[in-house]
């Protein structure tokens, strides 16, 4: 997965502040960072933690599968879902009572069912963090107790974990249930779980998720997503009093400044020059990044094709390589994506869209050189 980097210049366009110690406001679908406050300041967690648990939990493929809750569960220290030692339960469910009421006996529960032991769990959320680029964290449980120093993470590393998880249809529809009802293994009345993020429940009607966190060492965590229009924002504050009215603010700018920009249109390339290549080009897939107004004169694009064989392609149309060249996108001379261009073969077309931002911004072709097709 390809993350780029945050961008100073975007935080600055965010003026005011946040209560935070940490905190990042992240545009979902390309990772750009639209505000941040010591980003990568190691801290503690606390029960955002549970953001890896159910993500990994979900991933498991065993949501289904009824799990035999352990005494070791339920003597677990702080919030509780209250479950009964030795009771079966579906860990779709454990999953539910994690998310929406920060279940610390939920979340070992879910440990020992998924990873065989805590211990093992644990080894599966450092795994995990490193695939996705969290590389100022480290997991020692699965709840965020403040039981062990060596559990950790950044506010930054925090935005690329609910990014990744923000991926998954049914961690997405966890994360945005505000109430949700199981039956009691021994009572005759059910479980009612209603969510504990309040800005999902009662405060900001955009707010399409998230997981609330506290303990008196960490103080006030939470990571909240909303979506407003196109847009698709991720905030994250560590160790903040006021961290309700934080996200409300943070998302309130972003959705004010930012709009998403679609800056290459899939279809045909209409500006290629070269003889051989002209109307034969073609993009498969748009490029969108979140831009402010001010923003959009900053961005150019750079084209790179490979030089033409064209005797040896005539001859043997099968050398003809899929990709032939690639589309570089930059903001204030910083390269912030790419996209590879297609070579149409034989019959093949592509629709030829309507003119977009691609036609407004700074477009350099290179002359036609030879250079790498399968980056």
């Amino acid at each position: 997965m390809h993350i780029f980097s945050p961008s100073a210049a975007a935080s600055e366009k965010i003026s005011g502040g946040v209560s935070a110690r940490g905190a990042v406001l992240m545009e979902q679908s390309t990772g750009r960072v639209l505000y941040e406050k010591n980003p990568n300041a190691k801290m503690r967690i606390a029960s955002i933690t549970k953001i890896m648990t159910a993500i990994i939990a979900i991933e498991s493929g065993k949501l289904d599968t009824e799990v035999k809750v352990s005494a070791n569960a339920v003597k677990t220290e702080g919030s509780s879902v209250y479950l009964v030692p030795n009771e079966k339960i579906k860990l779709r469910d454990l999953v539910y009572g994690l998310m929406l009421r920060s279940g610390n006996d939920a979340a070992v529960a879910i440990s020992e069912s998924v990873g065989g032991s805590v211990p093992g769990f644990v080894h599966m959320m450092n795994q995990k963090a490193e695939e996705i680029g969290m590389v100022n964290t480290e997991f020692a449980n699965p709840h965020g107790l403040d039981d062990h120093e060596n559990h950790y993470s950044t506010a930054y590393d925090m935005a690329l974990l609910m990014r990744y998880a923000m991926h998954n249809k049914t961690f997405r529809d966890i994360s945005g249930t505000k109430i949700y009802r199981t039956t009691h293994p021994t009572e005759k009345w059910d479980r009612v779980w209603k969510n504990k993020n309040k800005l999902l429940t009662t405060f900001y009607k955009y707010c399409t998720g998230g997981k609330t966190g506290y303990t008196k060492r960490a103080k006030r965590t939470l990571v909240t997503t909303a979506t407003k229009g196109n847009l698709n924002l991720i905030a994250v504050t560590i160790n903040d009093p006021d961290d309700w009215k934080d996200h409300t603010y943070m998302f309130d700018q972003g959705f004010k400044l930012f709009k998403p920009v679609k800056i290459v249109e899939k279809g045909t390339l209409d500006d290629i020059k070269n003889t051989f290549y002209k109307n034969k080009l073609y993009v498969k897939r748009d490029f969108v990044y979140p831009l402010s107004d001010g923003e959009k004169d900053d961005v150019s694009l750079q084209t790179k094709l490979l030089k033409p064989q064209v005797k040896k392609w005539k001859s043997n149309p099968d050398s003809v390589p899929n990709i032939v060249g690639r589309i570089k996108i930059y903001q204030d001379d910083e390269a912030i994506g790419n996209i590879p261009i297609y070579l149409k073969k034989g019959a093949a077309s592509a629709k030829k869209e309507s003119p977009s931002f691609w036609g407004e911004v700074k477009h350099m072709f290179s002359l036609v050189i030879g250079v790498r097709s399968d980056g």
